[in-house]
């Protein structure tokens, strides 16, 4: 186990630049993780609590909360509750993360993650077809329908959540496991966005029986009909991210909308 220092913000302190007041939280992130990929902490070190860091970077405490969930989401850093955010590798295998995390900054490179993300999921719908046993319907189906138990987004979190299950479990449906790989880290990458687009009832009933169309299709052997099904489901998908990520009153960079 690493040793850990009585002040954990004491490696940090000076190495850290302030970020500007209301500058997005990717800003937030992306200083982060310079630091980290810098060399200057040891794998395993636990960061200083959120209040601390808010305070180095001259930011808001929700910016940096919303950073370090990010920074989890890649396998960063890992958030332990009661515990405290530890740093979960060394630098060397950090710069790969570093490329895929310069995809996340921009509401162009957005655009582009939702397009790529349309095409792998079509592709995984129309892989799954002839290939989803009687266990991969029930895991769809099992999600769908705590999609539908929590429809009026009263706990919009359990929502988002069954909806990403009804994802994975389609890609793992595919037999494709690169595709499935691919298809995670791009949800990964959009996951800021895509949790908040689906922000009214009407969106969420809209996705309900979008997905239920998909699972006819697939649980009818039906390849052209379920990518067809997919496809207007993530049309209507992208419309809802890319106007959530173009909304001035929202904000154009992951971490600044609104839920």
């Amino acid at each position: 186990m690493p040793s850990y220092p009585t002040d954990p913000a004491a490696e940090l302190r000076g190495r850290l630049s302030t970020i500007p007041s209301g500058t997005p939280t990717a800003a937030v992130a992306s200083e982060l993780l310079d630091y980290f990929t810098g060399g200057g902490i040891a794998p395993g070190a636990r960061l200083p609590p959120e209040r601390r860091l808010a305070e180095m970077l001259g930011t808001g405490r929700s910016a940096v909360r919303e950073a370090l969930a990010a920074l989890e989401i890649l396998g960063i850093v890992d958030v332990r509750p009661g515990s405290g955010t530890y740093l979960r590798s060394g630098a060397s295998e950090l710069l790969p993360r570093t490329l895929s995390w310069g995809l996340m900054l921009g509401s162009n490179s957005a655009a582009e993650l939702v397009q790529i993300r349309a095409e792998l999921e079509v592709l995984a719908a129309r892989l799954a077809a002839p290939r989803i046993d009687a266990d991969g319907l029930r895991a769809l189906r099992e999600a769908l329908a705590d999609m539908t138990g929590h429809a009026d987004l009263a706990d919009h979190d359990a929502f988002v959540e069954a909806d990403a299950r009804f994802h994975l479990a389609l890609a793992a449906a595919s037999g494709n496991a690169a595709l499935a790989g691919v298809l995670q880290s791009v949800r990964a990458l959009l996951r800021v966005w895509v949790d908040r687009s689906v922000a009214r009832a009407d969106d969420a009933r809209t996705a309900i029986d979008e997905h239920t169309r998909v699972v006819d299709a697939l649980a009818a052997a039906d390849a052209a009909g379920a990518a067809e099904a997919m496809r207007a489901h993530m049309d209507t998908a992208a419309d809802r991210v890319l106007s959530l990520t173009a909304d001035p009153a929202t904000g154009t960079e992951p971490g600044t909308a609104a839920s």
